[in-house]
């Protein structure tokens, strides 16, 4: 049999490693201590969120010639699960903020709307957001009623926006100080035409309707609604062409659910850790909880499905490409199978830990809470039944 070298799939390259070394340090040193305190505030910690433009991590896909790192899709990835081992809150933030903002700009700006914004965006000056989402609309964006008219001063906005991922900054109701947001533009052969702006703060009729307060988890990142009242943008903010919304959306959902499948893997791990080392240290019966069948269950299945779904993960990480879209299976695949399996997890390392697991100081009851939104946001698990279904329809020789 002919020779062939294998390599990490996880770390494929040293600069991989070295990320991975990196962001583990951050978050163990950093992020793990605070973890449990913002979230019980249910308040996003703004002053260590700027410490991630330090790091080059806002930036991480964005263009290297207007501050960004320019990093690939497997480098997201170990991010997004490095972070969420301690803090799925804090993680989704970064989110919102380097995949649904930078990484969608970086691709779909032009250079001179890049040479101004995108600096600010990657060195933690700008804490930003993306708005698609609206209080009747979620999953069908071609019902969305925020709506975008040109004016002799430039654009106008009007409407309102929902579930926003920074869409406030503190409990103030300071705004993102930047956001793409996306509105009807006119009407296209029947269907509505949706395109992109920028929008800074400070913009009169941009403001934040209200904080979203008792979530059941993802406390420490801040859910907002966002209203548009006669909020006017100069032309030079439309982002691409008129219209051009809907290859936005698709080209970065694909990297957005990618990297909260991602998230998923760092929740699963770290309940992976927690239910392992209790079944060892806890006894029962005069002998230790791993040597029970029921828990043996638990555990043995948690990791399995972990180690499957984590493969996965990577293996489209590695072949995704930023720039194209039609990645669309995979990318919802690894969201449809690991977000389902973290709450997995998640409820057994409540299960084995058993009232201690149901109490906050394992974690693990946070962790559950954190892991139900993966199941909704950045696409629900029945849109991706539909995708996924329909693309291997049309496109069969995906199976091969």
């Amino acid at each position: 049999m002919e020779n062939f070298k294998t390599f990490d799939l996880y770390n494929p390259t040293s600069e991989h490693l070295m990320l991975r070394q990196m962001i583990r340090s951050f978050t163990q040193e950093q992020v793990e201590p605070q973890a449990s305190l913002y979230d019980r505030k249910e308040e996003f910690n703004l002053p260590l969120f700027k410490k991630l433009g330090e790091l080059g991590l806002l930036g991480i896909t964005a263009d290297p010639e207007f501050g960004g790192s320019g990093m690939d899709a497997l480098s997201a990835v170990i991010v997004h699960e490095e972070l969420s081992w301690s803090d799925p809150g804090f993680c989704l933030a970064y989110l919102a903020h380097s995949m649904l903002l930078v990484n969608n700009f970086s691709i779909n700006a032009s250079t001179e709307q890049k040479q101004k914004w995108l600096p600010k965006m990657c060195d933690g000056s700008w804490v930003g957001a993306m708005a698609m989402s609206e209080p009747q609309v979620g999953t069908d964006v071609l019902g969305m009623k925020t709506n975008a008219t040109l004016t002799p001063e430039g654009y106008q906005l009007n409407g309102q926006k929902m579930w926003i991922t920074n869409g406030t900054q503190d409990e103030k109701g300071t705004p993102a100080d930047v956001m793409l947001v996306y509105a009807i533009t006119g009407e296209t052969k029947g269907r509505p035409q949706i395109s992109t702006f920028l929008v800074e703060k400070g913009r009169p009729g941009y403001r934040v309707g209200q904080k979203i307060k008792d979530k059941s988890g993802m406390r420490a990142s801040n859910t907002a609604e966002i209203v548009f009242d006669n909020c006017v943008v100069p032309e030079t903010h439309l982002i691409g062409h008129l219209g051009d919304s809907l290859n936005h959306m698709m080209r970065n959902l694909e990297i957005e659910r990618l990297t909260l499948a991602a998230m998923s893997l760092g929740i699963a791990k770290r309940s992976l850790q927690i239910m392992n080392r209790y079944a060892s240290e806890r006894e029962a019966f005069g002998k230790p909880l791993k040597e029970f069948g029921q828990i043996q269950k638990y555990i043995a299945d948690s990791y399995a499905e972990y180690a499957a779904c984590r493969t996965y993960v990577y293996d489209t990480a590695r072949k995704l490409d930023l720039n194209k879209q039609g990645q669309r299976v995979d990318s919802d695949g690894v969201k449809l199978i690991a977000t389902t399996m973290a709450k997995k997890v998640a409820d057994n390392a409540i299960q084995v830990l058993g009232g201690y697991g149901y109490v906050g100081e394992y974690h693990v009851e946070r962790l559950w809470r954190d892991s139900k939104l993966l199941e909704i946001g950045g696409g629900t698990l029945e849109a991706h039944h539909k995708n996924i279904t329909r693309d291997l329809s049309k496109n069969p020789q995906f199976l091969d």
